[in-house]
């Protein structure tokens, strides 16, 4: 018999990470393809209105130009597919700045990108809805069922009755995804048969919003993206770039490259919306919280609704009576927002961490010590067991880990030089979910040598999907990583669920499990044998003289899961130092405490967790995309001016995973720890300059000039 392989758990390198340091690993727009034209988008200079004239002589006379194309030559798209934010060529109307309004296919990109430029667009200007804080007062409800009012018990009378209370509001700005890898596709047409190579975080999704959008059948479009350079949630649902490359390609009957650029990025692909969020909180002097008002005002666009769900983690972090989530929206005059890494639970732990902070603070208490005051048995909002939680955990580990006894309560009384040093915490939680998926596995065996190829339209984010699906397989079958190849990112595979909303790694670590676990049990029954042990896939096969084999399975989520509420939690500790001159803040620790269920790899998760501290920490002190309202354009849309943190701007980072063992939620106990990774973060840095400085800022980002 051999001897059992057990990888799941330990920290082994990425199985791809040759590919990818080497460059071999094929991102959307690295594919070979022969006879390639590029398109490039124009865009509209107005952000509401129509088009009255589009002269494009001059740009269609210009070398290597094969075609223009806008909405007076654009084929008809079904605007109702799938594909998000408009921008199809399907008319002369103009609802936002930045809109797509035509392109340019030509032999070279800097052919079509010069003949853009050469196309003179009029318009018959309208009036433009894009200044947030002067239309709030205009919001309405929300459409969405979802974002209805959320009241469990009286909360005016709570909050007008209590002795110490918080009421305030915490803004956070408008941000972009601005992954590595921009949005870009490669679209090759065989007859009626489309196939697109394009980064797609939800692999079958893109598959029907393109096949529909185009008035295809869905089997007559395959998606190919088996590496993508980051998405945050921009590249969950698919945009009308996607669609154009195919309609560029028909155009010319050539295979066309589509590649936005940088500053494309910034009005092609949604955003995270700015989030106007009033917080009302009450306690008891000894620290029982007794009310929870958490109201958020928004925007949407003019198009089409979506509100970022704010008040999902003060519904039910708390043990609190009283509590009420509210939404407003107004539709504006800006590309639909969208999914943006921990939807919500990001902006939404910022409003409600710092309002515990402030409470905390105003009641004398320790911040930790009020949390776990107010930690509650069940999931307040629905009122069902936890299939865990380790928030209490997170907190005590964390505050042992990260030296919080060291902490001065009072700000302002921990100085070194020039520099006041402050100390922060916050929670946050991320709902844990395991979504249908497909797998099939292929076993071949050459002598005592047996290898198994994985199948499923799975995809990577650079999350380390290849690796995982290699621990869990190996584990399941017996055999080494290295005797495992992991096919996904390809609609022609067995369906599977996307990489969004944390689904991604429970989803398709359980669906290779189970088909693992199948073909096991099914050479074993074949093999008309019994085993003392469970035997590996090289046991049976060898022994059974089985060349190949292969099977299917179809992975859903437990029944019983349906009756718990299951999320992963984290506690986030941050120390700060703030120059008392200048102002500049710089975060010099910061340790992540998470309870995410079983971490198939270590290493890979703890990418995801520093990856997703410093988006938080970049929320928190610099990430803003300021809109000049004279337009409706946005003045940053570049690396230069949107300011993501940089190595410099990083101190020391640590992540502490804590043990849990979690089968409700699903077979293997996977939670997914992507989106968990930034919610609370913000919270922490802002908590910890109050600490420093005495100064609590409410609006994000916190720069200088806000303490000075």
């Amino acid at each position: 018999m051999s001897q059992q392989i057990k990888t799941v758990g330990e920290g082994i390198n990425r199985v791809d990470g040759i590919l990818k340091v080497t460059g071999a690993a094929t991102y959307a727009t690295d594919y070979p393809v022969k006879n390639l034209a590029y398109a490039v988008l124009f865009k509209s200079t107005i952000a509401a209105g129509e088009i009255t004239g589009m002269d494009t002589g001059e740009a269609e006379k210009a070398p290597g130009v094969l075609a223009v194309i806008t909405h007076k030559n654009a084929p008809k798209l079904n605007v109702n597919g799938g594909l998000r934010g408009g921008a199809l060529l399907q008319g002369p109307a103009v609802q936002f700045y930045g809109q797509h309004i035509g392109m340019v296919v030509a032999e070279t990109f800097e052919q079509a990108r010069y003949a853009s430029r050469l196309v003179k667009v009029s318009y018959k200007e309208g009036s433009a809805k894009v200044d947030f804080p002067k239309l709030k007062e205009e919001a309405v409800t929300p459409h969405d069922r979802d974002k209805a009012d959320a009241i469990r018990g009286d909360v005016e009378t709570a909050f007008s009755n209590a002795e110490y209370k918080i009421d305030a509001v915490y803004e956070t700005p408008v941000e972009h995804h601005n992954p590595m890898e921009p949005h870009s596709s490669i679209a090759v047409w065989e007859g009626e048969k489309l196939t697109l190579y394009n980064g797609s975080q939800i692999i079958n999704g893109a598959q029907q919003s393109a096949a529909s959008t185009l008035n295809l059948k869905p089997e007559n479009v395959r998606i190919v993206s088996p590496h993508i350079g980051g998405g945050f949630g921009s590249k969950g649902g698919q945009w009308a770039n996607l669609a154009l490359a195919a309609v560029a390609a028909k155009a010319v009957d050539r295979p066309v490259k589509l590649a936005l650029t940088r500053q494309q990025m910034f009005t092609s692909v949604g955003l995270r919306q700015r989030n106007h969020q009033h917080i009302r909180l009450a306690a008891t002097k000894e620290g029982k919280l007794t009310a929870l008002a958490h109201e958020t005002t928004t925007f949407c666009a003019i198009n089409g609704e979506f509100v970022e769900p704010c008040g999902d983690c003060s519904k039910l972090m708390y043990d609190v009576p009283n509590s009420k989530i509210s939404y407003k929206v107004v539709p504006m005059n800006f590309i639909i927002p969208t999914y943006t890494r921990g939807p919500g639970k990001s902006t939404g732990s910022y409003a409600l961490e710092a309002a515990m902070d402030e409470l905390a603070y105003k009641l004398g208490m320790d911040p930790i010590q009020f949390r776990l005051k107010n930690e509650p048995a069940r999931d307040p909002s629905s009122g069902k067991p936890w299939s865990s939680r380790a928030t209490v955990q997170c907190l005590e580990a964390g505050a042992k880990a990260f030296g919080w006894e060291k902490r001065k309560p009072e700000p302002g009384q921990n100085r070194q030089g020039n520099y006041l040093v402050g100390y922060g915490v916050a929670c946050g939680t991320y709902p844990s979910r395991q979504q249908a998926s497909s797998a099939i596995v292929k076993l071949a065996r050459t002598g005592k040598e047996v290898s198994a190829t994985i199948e499923l339209a799975a995809s990577d984010l650079g999350t380390g999907t290849h690796t995982i699906l290699a621990q869990t397989a190996a584990d399941a079958l017996g055999i080494p990583v290295s005797k495992i190849d992991v096919k996904i990112g390809d609609s022609s595979l067995p369906p599977a669920a996307g990489s969004v909303g944390s689904v991604g790694a429970a989803s398709f670590s359980n669906a290779v499990a189970d088909v693992c676990n199948k073909a096991i049990d099914e050479l074993t029954a074949q093999s008309g044998k019994q085993f003392i042990t469970r035997p590996t896939a090289a046991d049976l096969m060898i022994a059974g003289n089985v060349p190949s084999y292969q099977t299917r399975a179809d992975a859903h989520a437990p029944d019983e899961a349906r009756n718990y509420s299951s999320h992963a939690f984290n506690a986030n500790f941050a120390e700060v130092w703030v120059n008392a001159s200048t102002g500049m803040v710089r975060v010099n620790r910061f340790l992540a405490v998470t309870g995410a269920g079983k971490i198939l790899n270590p290493k890979t998760a703890r990418s995801q967790i520093i990856g997703g501290n410093i988006w938080g920490i970049g929320m928190a002190l610099t990430e803003e995309s300021i809109v000049d309202t004279r337009y409706g354009n946005f003045v940053t849309r570049s690396f230069a001016d949107y300011h993501i943190p940089a190595n410099l701007d990083i101190g020391t980072l640590d992540t502490i995973f804590i043990q849990e063992e979690d089968t409700i939620v699903n077979k293997l106990g996977v939670k997914g720890i992507g989106e968990v990774a930034i919610v609370g973060v913000a919270a922490a840095v802002a908590n910890a300059i109050f600490n420093a400085t005495g100064k609590r800022v409410r609006d994000l980002p916190i720069t200088p000039d806000k303490l000075l």
